[in-house]
């Protein structure tokens, strides 16, 4: 079974990409769905996070603004959370796929935001970014409830710059022109991933999370 690690910047069209892997009968991990269902009431990573940052919790559940309020601009808080967080993800991740392949899906996606900037792309046999022109990615975000110029531009100061993912990634889905063109994308992706030969899954069986994975030679970044 191929790996695909679907990732991009914010607001760029991914999860809309996502939608249409979905409408191809490819299984897509939402790890934001996955964060998300941990902060909920009853949710894995409820008690590690009261723990370390407390008065986030409310009825059970993390109430996600206020530990954003704790760890927005504080790398260290936001290492440690992402500490709790990251394991956790990791297992579902793995339990996702084993599912898939139990099924003898071809291919199965994991949408991770910041795959880059975790060293996630260790973790899968090919990589797809969704990408659009700058202003374009600017409107959308702006567009966003909550969201303003300065908490943008905090956002993008985590992520790696589309450029660079771009440059890094093994297909480019474009946004910038509506769906259509993306869907093209996606379409000859699909295509091209017939051929490609699987290799990272089965994951190594490790006691934390990627700490084990290494990136193929012929996959290493063009700058590493």
């Amino acid at each position: 079974m191929i790996v695909l690690g679907l990732t991009g910047s914010i607001a760029m069209g991914k999860s809309e990409a996502a939608r249409m892997l979905r409408r191809f009968d490819i299984p897509v991990f939402d790890s934001d769905a996955a964060v998300h269902s941990l902060l909920a009431e009853g949710g894995g990573a409820v008690d590690a996070v009261a723990a370390a940052f407390p008065g986030v919790v409310q009825n059970g559940a993390v109430d996600r603004k206020a530990l954003g309020a704790q760890v927005f601009g504080e790398p260290d808080k936001l290492a440690q959370l992402e500490q709790i967080l990251h394991p956790k993800v990791f297992d579902a991740q793995r339990r996702f796929l084993a599912d898939a392949d139990q099924k003898a899906s071809f291919l199965a996606a994991l949408d991770i935001p910041l795959l880059f900037e975790t060293g996630g792309e260790a973790k899968v046999d090919r990589v797809a970014v969704v990408s659009a022109p700058a202003p374009v990615q600017k409107a959308r975000a702006l567009a966003r409830p909550g969201m303003t110029e300065q908490r943008l531009n905090a956002v993008l100061a985590q992520q790696l710059p589309d450029a660079e993912k771009r440059r890094r990634a093994d297909y480019i889905l474009n946004s910038g022109d509506g769906k259509r063109p993306m869907l093209r994308d996606i379409t000859a992706m699909l295509r091209d991933l017939q051929g490609v030969k699987a290799g990272v899954w089965p994951w190594p069986v490790a006691d934390d999370h990627w700490s084990t994975f290494a990136l193929p030679a012929d996959r290493k970044p063009p700058h590493a």
